[in-house]
């Protein structure tokens, strides 16, 4: 039987007769999910299907991607995890069965407002979404009378300047996809420009739990994160809140069939565990706290609990477009701002006094080359058609570095002119 007529039978649409064929006695799923999440999702899907065994592989994302490569890519049935560049990968070359395509969009959208989650082609379906946004300590902001960041650019704002964790793209999994949608939010310039107003004066944490950990322990006000660290912090009494700007995104974790699976049937049933109503509600366990994919299931919710289908907005980000120029914009964050922070603040603050000195003489001309100043600062090295797909090597960074110097250095230069302009009678 083909597998989406497999898929098909398990989601339960086909009459129950056909539903009651049996399952093979084991299958392998490969994930990365921690054990709390995987090992309730297993009991449940072996209550359901008694006599099935379910076998888990742990590997990362970069550690799955050579098995399911292999000829009988590993024995693996299931590849079910959060990895974002990796089943477009897999789809591509052919890795993943077809058979999703049949799935009723009226209970599984496959999307949340203008953002599509799930593969249109059926290789892969999303299964859960994180949130990206920004916690606040908001105990923290209010004794120090700060004002509450709501959008991405509100934690430039000046008074905020010190009170701000943010996370290093190339040392935290989730933040190249951050920083990604705020470029896809804002735009390639302009948000490069605010991620630099951001980060120069922000704690830059190299680790995952860095933002959420320097927010709830209250040595910064707030950060942006992805929002499932925020959602364990408050379950552990933690004084923070998540906040959704209107322009984010929920980003999804998988699931999918792999093309050699061994096991085609025990693996449609899982699948179909994994997205069914009972499935979908295992992730409300304040134990894993992630969001499903199934709308109705919202009913059923804990207090507190954000709906992602309730807030879509019209924003859509393009998860395969920011999967191609992930290495780019880890490394031009590093280049621009990781190894140049304490500059770049200095250059920023010089700047500003170059466009309110000039903004008080009333001259055009004088206010247009403080803007010229602050666009040379900012400036990116390479366009956003560049960054698809772009190889960073040693040289390139090294030529980065040098032509972000000598633009620094051209910005320094034109706004002590303005500032000296500005002084003049």
């Amino acid at each position: 039987m083909r597998l989406r007529a497999l898929v098909v039978l398990a989601m339960g649409i086909l009459p129950g007769a056909l539903r009651a064929e049996p399952l093979e006695s084991s299958l392998l799923v490969l994930t990365s999910y921690p054990d709390e999440l995987v090992a309730r999702f297993e009991a449940a899907f072996e209550r359901a299907n008694p006599g099935t065994d379910l076998r888990v592989l742990w590997k990362t994302g970069r550690e799955a991607m050579p098995i399911l490569r292999s000829a009988d890519q590993g024995g693996v049935d299931v590849y079910w995890t959060p990895a974002l560049r990796n089943f477009p990968l897999l789809r591509d070359e052919g890795r993943l069965a077809a058979g999703l395509a049949d799935i009723d969009r009226e209970a599984l959208p496959g999307r949340i407002g203008a953002q599509i989650l799930s593969d249109p082609s059926g290789r892969f379906e999303a299964f859960e979404v994180a949130g990206y946004g920004i916690v606040v300590n908001p105990a923290y902001l209010a004794d120090r009378g700060l004002p509450t960041p709501r959008r991405w650019a509100d934690l430039a704002d000046p008074a905020l300047a010190g009170h701000v964790a943010f996370p290093v793209p190339s040392r935290v999994g989730f933040a190249p996809v951050l920083v990604d949608i705020i470029l896809q939010a804002e735009g390639w310039t302009a948000g490069w420009t605010l991620l630099q107003r951001i980060a120069a004066s922000a704690e830059l944490a190299d680790r995952g739990p860095g933002v959420g950990d320097s927010v709830a322990s209250g040595r910064r006000g707030a950060g942006p994160t992805i929002d499932f660290q925020a959602l364990n912090a408050q379950a552990d009494g933690k004084p923070v809140d998540i906040l959704y700007p209107e322009r984010t995104a929920w980003l999804p974790a998988h699931i999918g069939v792999t093309a050699a699976a061994p096991h085609p049937k025990a693996a449609a049933a899982f699948v179909a565990f994994a997205l069914s109503e009972e499935g979908q509600r295992i992730l409300f366990h304040p134990d894993i706290r992630r969001h499903p994919v199934r709308p109705a299931v919202y009913r059923d919710a804990p207090a507190g609990t954000g709906n992602p289908f309730a807030a879509a907005g019209a924003f859509a980000y393009e998860t395969e477009r920011g999967s191609r120029r992930e290495p780019a914009v880890a490394a031009l964050f590093d280049a621009l701002i990781t190894r140049r922070q304490d500059e770049l603040r200095e250059l920023l603050a010089l700047l500003d006094d170059a466009r309110r000195a000039a903004a008080r003489t009333d001259d055009p001309a004088l206010a247009a080359k403080a803007e010229e100043a602050l666009a040379l600062a900012t400036a990116v090295p390479v366009t956003e058609d560049e960054a698809a797909g772009l190889v960073v090597t040693p040289a390139l960074d090294q030529d980065w570095a040098e032509r972000i110097g000598k633009a620094a250095a051209a910005a320094a230069d034109t706004a002590r002119a303005v500032l000296a302009a500005a002084k003049e009678p």
